[in-house]
């Protein structure tokens, strides 16, 4: 640094904006001259860093130079980035979570008969969402395989290794929207098979089995939900959530 002039660590924007001449008139007006920004290292690279400015004074007084002092504040600032970006994306999370919890409490009031019924169907949905929740958390809510999702609905059903739901496919990823939505899909299909199909007696089988398809070089995943062994089929008298959510 010797003959050089304090603004080489101090970026060419600021050099441009003047600020280690403001920041010296402030040490000479001020007694100092405090700042918060990036400023460089010998290599060029940048470093934020809170720093002072003072002014070194003779033993007459009279400003001979100034004293500059900076702190290395560089992983402060960017663990501050990363919390805001983490509350950012914690609060769209949320807004989506209850959106949807909200969605479903709804559709659940729709044609219910008495509020013990509400009450069941509202809990058995939410733990179904809640438990694609966890698969996600697990997964540091990033993406989560199909297979992961399906076997939770099999377990939720209590039907974890049992020849009566059948289930085979591709690796498929699935971002934390797409698993969430195909859990509660998956979840009024099991429901409804328990209450009204393959599942409401002791002989009906569930087989589910998914592939990779492309339309127009797009990846599209084509599931097939089949029940067999169960009641005779009729047509529902109603659309209820389940078909809704599934449409």
């Amino acid at each position: 640094m010797l003959g050089q002039p304090a603004g080489v660590f101090f970026t060419e924007e600021d050099q441009q904006n003047a600020i280690p001449q403001r920041e010296m008139r402030d040490a000479l007006e001020h007694g100092r001259g405090n700042d918060e920004r990036w400023h460089l290292r010998k290599d060029g690279s940048k470093f934020w860093a809170s720093g002072e400015m003072m002014v070194l004074r003779s033993d007459g007084g009279k400003p001979e130079g100034f004293l500059k002092i900076l702190r290395d504040r560089t992983e402060e600032r960017h663990s501050q980035e990363r919390q805001k970006l983490l509350m950012h994306e914690l609060n769209h999370r949320l807004k989506n979570t209850l959106s949807v919890l909200q969605s479903i409490v709804t559709q659940s009031l729709r044609g219910a008969k008495s509020v013990a019924e509400v009450a069941s169907t509202l809990q058995d949905r939410i733990s179904a969402y809640s438990r694609a929740h966890d698969i996600l958390m697990h997964e540091n809510w990033s993406s989560t395989d199909l297979k992961s999702i399906v076997e939770s609905a099999i377990s939720s059903l209590g039907l974890e290794g049992s020849p009566r739901f059948l289930s085979s496919g591709p690796h498929v990823e699935l971002d934390p929207q797409a698993a969430l939505a195909i859990s509660l899909v998956l979840h009024e299909l099991g429901t409804n098979a328990r209450k009204y199909g393959a599942l409401s007696n002791a002989d009906g089988l569930i087989t589910m089995r998914w592939t990779v398809i492309k339309d127009a070089g797009e990846p599209f995943i084509e599931a097939t939900w089949a029940e067999s062994g169960g009641p005779k089929v009729v047509p529902p008298r109603k659309i209820g959530f389940g078909s809704r959510l599934i449409r």
